[in-house]
């Protein structure tokens, strides 16, 4: 039975660490079946908007979609096409492992977390924005919901229940934000009484991050708000040695993003040496999500044995390979 994915090729480095991935999930046989999308700047040259209708109608269709880095043009006007299409499809959770691999630039050998990210509201939300007319004072309002704050918080526990993790650690900033953090750190209190079997933990954020620094072996799934969980997953990611292995999945009710979470490295666009993991990681990710846990867990085998094997490594982990010669690499291991 086949799968029909939407894939959103990107930009910059996105097509090329595309076609890789795309190279590798064919070779694991999942019966995956790929409808083409445009987003971003090549979106904008060809349809003249950044995310054109049928790419929407698209990922609303198959409820799949598998994204390579997009381009939003600096200046008034452009709206962030992540934080865009996360509103759309309510995507509210947002899924960042951080796992060390062999001959990587990991700072440690023994980290396995995941950070789950609120998605939709809080700082992001940005309501009642607005700078004085004399350019002095900025204001920005943070809304924080009961309803937005039990789901993700339910979510991280169910994701550790599902993967067999023990622990889950709230990360907020309640002793001074009473309001809209202590309102998340509350309700994540409530649901957390419904899995007696899962350890649950409270940290507040700057300890958090003195904490992940010192001994990141502690924490098994952190949940948090969105502005917390942007900057912790970011730092779990320099912990295991850079962006180029971060994936990261946008989960909502009704559609599902999986992605790369770093940027289209415009400067070395068209190269061909882009390192691929973080967005064969993300399929990965998706993989899991559609019921292939076990294909999911041939693809990352295949990644560690690469890795272990120093095999055709990209410039960034020691190696001279290249995106494609990487990726075919991998493809052998499957």
């Amino acid at each position: 039975m086949t799968q029909k994915i939407t894939v959103i090729r990107g930009d910059g480095i996105g097509p090329e660490i595309m076609d890789a991935t795309l190279h590798v999930l064919d070779q694991l046989g999942a019966g995956l079946e790929y409808e083409f999308a445009d987003a971003g700047i090549v979106a904008l040259e060809k349809h003249g908007d950044l995310m054109p209708k049928e790419t929407l109608e698209s990922i609303a269709r198959n409820k799949v979609a598998l994204k390579s880095p997009l381009t939003t043009p600096v200046g008034g006007g452009f709206t962030s096409i992540n934080v865009s299409l996360r509103r759309h499809f309510d995507l509210y959770a947002n899924v960042r492992p951080a796992i060390s691999f062999p001959n990587t630039r990991s700072r440690y050998e023994n980290i396995n977390m995941i950070t789950v990210r609120e998605n939709t509201e809080g700082a992001y939300l940005a309501e009642g924005q607005e700078v004085s007319a004399d350019g002095e004072v900025a204001v920005s309002g943070a809304k924080v919901t009961r309803k937005g704050s039990e789901r993700v918080v339910r979510y991280a526990f169910e994701l550790a229940r599902a993967t067999g993790r023990k622990k889950v650690t709230a990360v907020h900033k309640a002793n001074i934000i009473k309001s809209t953090s202590g309102l998340f750190l509350n309700v994540a209190r409530e649901v957390a009484a419904n899995y007696p079997e899962i350890e649950f933990q409270e940290m507040i954020v700057d300890n958090a991050c003195m904490q992940l620094v010192m001994r990141p072996e502690q924490f098994d799934v952190l949940v948090t708000t969105n502005l917390f969980g942007d900057i912790i997953s970011d730092l779990c990611a320099g912990l295991v040695g850079g962006l180029g292995l971060a994936p990261g999945a946008n989960i909502g009710e009704n559609a599902a993003i999986f992605e790369a979470v770093h940027g289209t490295a415009p400067d070395i666009a068209g190269k061909g040496i882009a390192n691929p993991c973080a967005l064969l990681l993300a399929a990965a990710q998706m993989l899991d999500h559609i019921g292939q846990p076990q294909n999911a867990e041939r693809l990352r085998k295949a990644i560690v044995a690469t890795l272990e094997a120093k095999d055709s490594l990209t410039g960034d982990l020691g190696g001279t390979g290249t995106t494609m010669g990487f990726a075919k690499a991998i493809a052998s291991r499957i």
